[in-house]
């Protein structure tokens, strides 16, 4: 019997997701994945790590835009060599492939959207208060309340915008 499980994360921005995810994966004895897989989809498909850190949980519209700022890969242009749609195909194949050798926890990446058929895959969503996260985000990146409370609803409509996509 195969013995191989996945954990998913979802999280909100401040809410420690990543050190939870961090914590599961040590006390289980597994492999922890977040922006590790941006590495291994860049080395699965030969392609510059670059799209792929650029297209880090950007919706459709932003990811065109930036990559329309000049971005090349060889003698093309972003747009007329990649779409965001098979950026992410390269991601979720990833996701996949590791899910499928090893026991592993995934932090983001829609994991468990990718995920949703495995047969041994438990998704967790992490979530704090505002007051918690804006707390957390002062303490870690030294900044005003003002200042956290804009980063933290920047980055959750943009992890929203992009899992909707």
């Amino acid at each position: 019997m195969d013995n191989k499980f996945v954990i998913t994360i979802g999280r909100q921005f401040g809410s420690c997701g990543k050190e939870i995810g961090q914590e599961l994966a040590k006390r289980f004895g597994i492999t922890f994945y977040d922006k590790e897989l941006i590495s291994l989809a860049s080395k699965e498909s030969g392609l510059c790590q670059e799209f792929f850190e650029k297209a880090d949980e950007k919706n459709s519209g932003n990811l065109l835009q930036a990559f329309a700022a000049g971005f090349t890969f060889g003698p093309f242009q972003y747009n007329d060599f990649l779409s965001n749609d098979k950026l992410f195909q390269i991601q979720s194949d990833v996701i996949r492939k590791v899910a499928g050798e090893h026991s592993c926890v995934i932090v983001g990446r829609c994991a468990d959207y990718i995920l949703r058929e495995h047969p041994r895959c438990a998704n967790i969503f992490i979530s704090a208060s505002q007051e918690d996260r804006i707390a957390r985000l002062c303490r870690i990146h030294g900044i005003s309340e003002e200042a956290a409370a804009e980063k933290m609803n920047k980055a959750d409509k943009k992890r929203s915008e992009y899992y909707n996509y």
